[in-house]
């Protein structure tokens, strides 16, 4: 059933489905619920094209909304080595409602509204998923942060939701948006309090010995999202130990979901030493460069020759734009672990499935003693279609000793 418009509309103007030139709202949010409805019933997703406020009042005196398609983007000004832009969405479609404040009445009216669209719109099935109308329900931000508050991972809660409305599909919100819940409301708490400890605590170990490094990522809210720090030790146990480093954020998360990431050696004792350590708030292509970029300006510019991580393609590829003379090994240690996940089946009933596969991890040195024991351990385990294999395989040159 479609919910009515009347109260989105100010109660001396006729109500309509659909806007008209002098169509008056109480306030420029009002005008937004009301398109945005409109968008949802005609079947078009829409956005905030632009804002005009009055500096000294402050009141927003035109608004521009307009359809999700309209306009084409221009350059991506982003770091010009990142190699995937988003996808371009938008067609020059002109469907659009202009508001414009009115002193007089302190009403917003309508001064232009075109209805005509230059593309297909969505289907009424998928209406629910257009990114002006996905939202999270105050029963949905319940159930979110009550696994949030029972530890549950992002991916086991965001499953749990959907399940009890039937499947993602049905849900009214994807696992970004999820993600973005949690991790804005983390930002919120960070913002009073955490962060000014946090800053007194690194301004504290600074004046205590003035080669303390620490850094902060901000965002475009001047919010932290990624913190990283490394006393004075871990900087001269890098200059002797670092040419072979291992970096990790499987070791702990904290209530919060931060993971911890830590830059690892061993020093010539053999003894495991830390080089420095960050909390992150997510782990995007862009936060993993921050890091390392930071990382390495904290030890004075110096890049390992060899740097172990887990099987994480935004690491992966982090590492190409700020290290990309560094070789880049996958740890055996972490992909056995992704094994055990992907590989159980093969290793029950007393399988010797582990064995070979250690095998072609360590035993070889020639390439082509490798490969043709890879080939027999699929052949005898029937496992040419295994996606885990099939994808470690791409990437042999990471963890294959031959």
């Amino acid at each position: 059933m479609d919910v009515s418009l009347e109260h989105f509309v100010s109660p001396n103007v006729p109500t309509k489905l659909t806007p008209s030139k002098g169509m008056q709202f109480e306030s420029d949010e009002s005008a937004y619920s009301f398109y945005n409805e409109y968008g949802r019933i005609a079947s078009f997703s829409i956005r905030k094209e632009y804002v005009n406020k009055c500096k000294k009042t402050g009141i927003v005196t035109s608004r521009r909304l307009v359809c999700a398609k309209e306009g084409i983007r221009g350059i991506d000004k982003r770091n010009s080595n990142i190699k995937k832009s988003r996808a371009e969405t938008r067609c020059g479609c002109d469907a659009h409602l202009v508001i414009m404040y009115n002193r007089d009445s302190s009403k917003y009216m309508v001064s232009d509204f075109v209805a005509e669209h230059n593309h297909n719109l969505h289907l009424s099935t998928t209406v629910h998923m257009m990114p002006s109308q996905r939202k999270i329900f105050t029963t949905q931000a319940t159930d979110i942060d009550l696994a949030y508050e029972s530890g549950l991972r992002l991916k086991d809660s965001y499953q749990l939701i959907s399940k009890q409305v039937g499947g993602g599909d049905n849900l009214g919100l994807t696992k970004q948006d999820h993600k973005n819940y949690l991790r804005n409301k983390r930002q919120r708490a960070l913002k009073f309090g955490e962060a000014t400890s946090l800053e007194m605590y690194f301004r504290h170990q600074l004046k205590e010995n003035p080669s303390y490094y620490y850094a902060f990522q901000l965002d475009v809210e001047e919010l932290i999202t990624n913190i990283f720090w490394a006393d004075a030790r871990m900087v001269i146990d890098y200059s002797h130990f670092g040419d072979v480093i291992a970096f990790d954020t499987t070791y702990s998360t904290n209530r919060d979901t931060r993971p911890l990431g830590v830059f690892l050696g061993l020093n010539h004792h053999r003894e495991t030493v830390v080089f420095g350590a960050a909390l992150l708030y997510d782990e995007t292509i862009e936060s993993f460069v921050w890091l390392f970029e930071t990382f390495l300006e904290a030890m004075s510019k110096k890049k390992p020759i060899t740097i172990f991580t887990d099987q994480d393609a935004a690491i992966s590829a982090a590492l190409q734009i700020v290290m990309p003379e560094t070789y880049h090994s996958l740890c055996s240690w972490h992909m056995w672990q992704n094994a055990n996940r992907h590989l159980g089946y093969l290793l029950k009933g007393g399988s010797r499935f582990n064995k070979d596969f250690l095998a072609c991890v360590y035993e070889y040195n020639d390439e082509d003693d490798f490969l043709s024991a890879w080939n027999i351990m699929l052949e005898k385990y029937d496992a040419h279609e295994n996606k885990w294999l099939i994808d470690i395989f791409k990437l042999k040159e990471k963890w294959a000793q031959a």
